[in-house]
């Protein structure tokens, strides 16, 4: 299940994307999800598709690795279709009962389905292709002004990224209590999904043991090198930003344009 979950992890390759400055690869990714909410026309979700399927490619990473990170959206994304479909008034093309398949449905469930895949490949990219360490300092330097405001700028980066960091870690604590649980003749793979899901439950009990367990042996940890609030701590790499920062945020801004006048013009 582990294995599954694109969020958290880090997968180290020789591309464009792992030498950028976190920075902007925090903007970039923020930016073009916010531009994906004037995605409207067909136009615009084929350009946006290119778009992120050029980012996969250019990432080095496998894309096998992309399509397995889906898996664990799949109900979420199976829901948001019916839903749209189901609940859409307008042409009627098919009808059971008080069913009713509408074509505006078919179209509203596509778009959305697809934009929520578009999404969790760009979010996916951040992390794949950013080490933990390097993600907090981006967060850190990026919300520096709110420190002026007594934001708890370090303290609020750190726990971003220990919470990314922490989904993959929990999973596979769930993945050993069901493993373990298999092993004393308990396999909740052969259950129905009603009693499957209820069987899940007593699960989360150990699990939530566990996670806090980790949760104190890393205060521990934090504590022995005397991180304390994070405040006028000195990094042993410094962010600069290089050439290629300066062209990757010029193609993030003509993508975001390019969207922006597809949504005027109505193409």
């Amino acid at each position: 299940m582990s294995d599954t979950v694109l969020i958290g992890q880090y997968m180290e390759t020789n591309s464009v994307f792992h030498r950028l400055d976190p920075r902007t690869k925090i903007l970039s990714i923020f930016i073009i999800m916010l531009s994906f909410l004037m995605l409207k026309t067909g136009t615009s979700y084929l350009i946006a598709t290119m778009f992120v399927f050029g980012i996969l490619k250019l990432s080095k990473i496998p894309f096998s690795v992309f399509m397995k990170g889906l898996k664990p959206i799949l109900f979420i994304l199976t829901f948001t279709f019916v839903y749209n479909v189901m609940l859409t008034k307008g042409t009627v093309i098919w009808s059971w009962s008080f069913i009713e398949l509408t074509m505006e449905g078919l179209q509203n469930g596509v778009r959305f389905v697809w934009r929520i895949v578009l999404l969790v490949l760009l979010a996916s990219i951040l992390t794949l292709t950013t080490k933990p360490l390097e993600l907090a300092s981006g967060l850190e330097k990026l919300l520096a002004p709110l420190s002026k405001l007594r934001v708890p700028v370090e303290q609020f980066s750190l726990m971003i990224v220990i919470a990314i960091r922490f989904i993959p870690t929990i999973l596979q604590e769930l993945d050993r209590i069901v493993l373990a649980q298999k092993a004393r003749g308990h396999d909740i793979g052969n259950l129905p999904l009603i009693k499957r899901m209820l069987a899940y439950i007593p699960i989360l009990v150990p699990l939530l043991f566990t996670t806090i367990q980790r949760a104190e042996q890393l205060t521990y940890a934090i504590d022995a090198r005397a991180y304390g609030k994070g405040k006028g701590r000195t990094a042993y790499k410094l962010l600069q930003f290089q050439q290629i920062d300066y062209v990757v945020g010029t193609v993030v801004f003509l993508f975001v344009i390019t969207v922006f006048i597809i949504r005027l013009g109505g193409v």
